[in-house]
């Protein structure tokens, strides 16, 4: 949307700030300390030892998405740098939780040392994550927090990174439509806590700056399908004639929203934010049909998941929480390094 780019920035949220900071420390205590033989501390092991022989599976949400893939590489690029075994699985989409459920039992199986696991629910791998710290494998979280007790997360604030999507479209609805109208919400799965988080903090963005007659409807659930979400908002095109933004909750919802958008040769009415920076999804920011992307760091959330797993192993602490922040990024924000290394990062297949 044209209206929008007139005012282009890049946030940097405190978390990216905070999280650049303890990238540094970690890095200049692994060598020497973390991964060092020794005898102070417990971890999921009993005990410190090499890391060359420690062995951690990660598994992410699913093997078919970019965000997903990105995670991977940066799990094997930690890998490679410390000498860790990983292994690395997914089912095939993010709706398979029956099947990433017996991936965590594969993984007990196996007797590996640590497990890394970003999950598709917040309660159903409740079970199996006990059964895997019961018998002393450590188990971190990745970006979506369960309701069990776990040995650390990793994961972007959702609610703060939302509500900066929230504040975006308010900006652009305002530009392209001050006398108000509707603003759908489009979400790819119910019940997941890192959308419900995601959502929340976008409305609450969104209600918090907008001054005007808008309203919010929705959310619409495409449960993770592209067609599905280019179907929904189409159908919110054609039955209100007073939609004026669309919030797309992730990848998903925002390659949908963006194929809407096309079809009813849209962009220069309804701006589009959507979450996650897959290569459709930059490439309908750089042709205007998304206006503004909320962009996180997976191949952070991999490389830390494999450091935070096996610090636990080797008796040290990561911190409990550590988030790398999210940044909005728009079309005019592409060419600027750091944001070129968060939209087009390096990606891997699964073992």
């Amino acid at each position: 949307m044209t209206t929008g780019r007139r005012n282009v920035r890049t946030k940097f949220t405190l978390p990216v700030l905070l999280a650049v900071a303890v990238v540094a420390l970690v890095a200049g205590i692994l060598a020497s300390r973390v991964f060092a033989t020794g005898d102070s501390g417990s971890g999921g092991s009993g005990g410190a030892s090499p890391a060359s022989s420690t062995r951690v599976d990660v598994i992410v949400k699913a093997t078919d998405s970019s965000f997903w893939q990105t995670m991977i590489a940066g799990s094997q690029a930690a890998a490679q740098d410390y000498g860790v075994d990983v292994g690395i699985f997914g089912p095939p989409s993010e709706t398979d939780i029956d099947e990433q459920v017996q991936l965590v039992e594969n993984s007990i199986s196996r007797g590996v040392d640590a497990i890394a696991v970003a999950s598709n629910s917040s309660d159903a791998l409740n079970d199996v994550i006990d059964r895997a710290r019961g018998q002393d494998i450590p188990v971190i979280t990745v970006d979506n927090e369960v309701t069990t007790e776990t040995d650390g997360f990793i994961g972007t604030d959702n609610r703060i990174a939302g509500e900066e999507g929230g504040r975006r479209l308010c900006e652009l609805v305002q530009e392209a439509s001050p006398e108000g109208g509707s603003v759908l919400l489009e979400s790819a799965v119910a019940g997941v806590q890192v959308l419900v988080d995601r959502d929340g903090g976008f409305e609450d963005g969104f209600n918090e700056d907008c001054a005007g007659d808008y309203e919010i409807i929705g959310p619409r659930y495409n449960d993770n399908d592209i067609q599905t979400a280019a179907s929904q908002v189409n159908d919110a095109i054609t039955a209100n004639e007073d939609l004026v933004g669309v919030f797309a909750d992730n990848n998903t919802s925002g390659v949908g929203a963006a194929q809407a958008i096309e079809e009813n040769d849209a962009a220069d009415e309804i701006p589009v934010v959507a979450f996650d920076a897959d290569p459709q999804q930059v490439e309908a920011l750089r042709s205007g049909t998304i206006d503004a992307l909320v962009v996180q760091n997976p191949y952070f959330f991999g490389y830390q998941a494999v450091v935070a797993a096996v610090m636990r192993t080797q008796g040290r602490f990561p911190p409990e929480s550590l988030d790398p922040g999210g940044v909005v990024v728009e079309e005019g924000d592409l060419g600027n390094p750091v944001v070129d290394r968060l939209v087009d990062p390096p990606t891997a297949e699964a073992d």
